[in-house]
């Protein structure tokens, strides 16, 4: 019985000494796998191991085509097998919605951070166990010695990728992660933000300016118009602000500014309605014959 466990507790763990268990003996919480129904014990993480894991964590699951990321999320693709990778990312039956129970198949991507202490006759029986049910994609973080990942997929040989170049998971990952990132928390953090501007339709940081600059316009339009007493309805005011040609607002600007300024005598005499209508609708739109005074 381990030390300090209850008698209750000490009835449902498996004890190393005997076997095989199933999967379905373990609970949340216990610290043991299963490979072929024998138990390894998994002990807590250090802090050496665990800052990585958070930041390995928080990097995959801000991947756009990422739809659930787990830490320590049990895996049992058949009776005798409980796998739990450092950081893994779900297939399909993986999302929240089943049982609550453990996922009923091995993950597409898992990632190990290996660190001091690392057991790797352990480590590798749990590498084999994960191909052998299904993951595509086994991604071992060395922490210990030069930064380096290893990279094992089924039927071929590890391939060892280090500061400077980029993993690929095709399928599971939309963008490559750079392995200086599941290193160091800046990076990621880099990586992270590109990632959540993309899950919200921007390419990067540079593609939020434009945007902003092309509403800054676009409420600029709106100012000078609503400073000359002109009342935009909302048709033409969602086409202004969904219009991409920075080149038609600039000239939409500078068509308001002449109407505010008085300027444009022959758009001021069709009062109101025509000075906005000609900017931004089509003729056809048009209430009154202006087709003349578009651009």
């Amino acid at each position: 019985m381990p030390a300090g466990a209850t008698a209750e507790e000490s009835n449902r763990q498996p004890n190393p000494e005997h076997g095989p268990f199933r999967a379905d003996q373990l609970r949340d919480g216990d610290r043991y796998e299963l490979t072929n129904g024998h138990p390894i014990y998994c002990a807590p993480s250090g802090r050496d191991h665990a800052g990585p894991n958070a930041t390995g964590a928080a990097l995959l699951d801000s991947d756009p085509d990422v739809q659930w990321t787990g830490v320590d999320a049990g895996y049992s693709p058949d009776p005798g097998t409980l796998r739990a990778p450092d950081v893994s990312v779900a297939g399909r039956t993986g999302v929240p919605g089943g049982d609550g129970g453990w996922i009923p198949e091995a993950p597409p991507l898992a990632l190990e951070y290996a660190a001091r202490g690392q057991d790797e006759t352990d480590l590798r029986t749990k590498i084999a166990d994960l191909l052998a049910h299904g993951t595509r994609l086994v991604w071992v973080v060395r922490l210990i010695g030069p930064r380096r990942v290893e990279v094992h997929a089924p039927g071929q040989p590890m391939q060892t990728l280090g500061v400077g170049e980029q993993l690929l998971a095709p399928g599971i990952l939309r963008n490559p992660v750079p392995v200086a990132a599941l290193f160091d928390r800046a990076a990621a953090q880099d990586m992270i933000l590109r990632n959540l501007l993309q899950r919200r339709g921007y390419t990067d940081l540079a593609a939020i300016h434009e945007a902003g600059r092309k509403e800054g316009l676009a409420d600029a339009i709106l100012t000078v118009l609503s400073a000359r007493g002109l009342a935009v309805d909302d048709c033409t005011r969602e086409r202004l602000r969904s219009t991409r040609d920075p080149e038609r607002r600039r000239a939409w600007l500078l068509a308001a500014r002449r109407s505010a300024m008085g300027s444009d005598n022959h758009w001021m005499d069709y009062g109101k309605l025509c000075i906005i209508v000609p900017m931004i609708v089509r003729p056809r739109k048009c209430p009154c014959s202006t087709s003349r005074l578009l651009p």
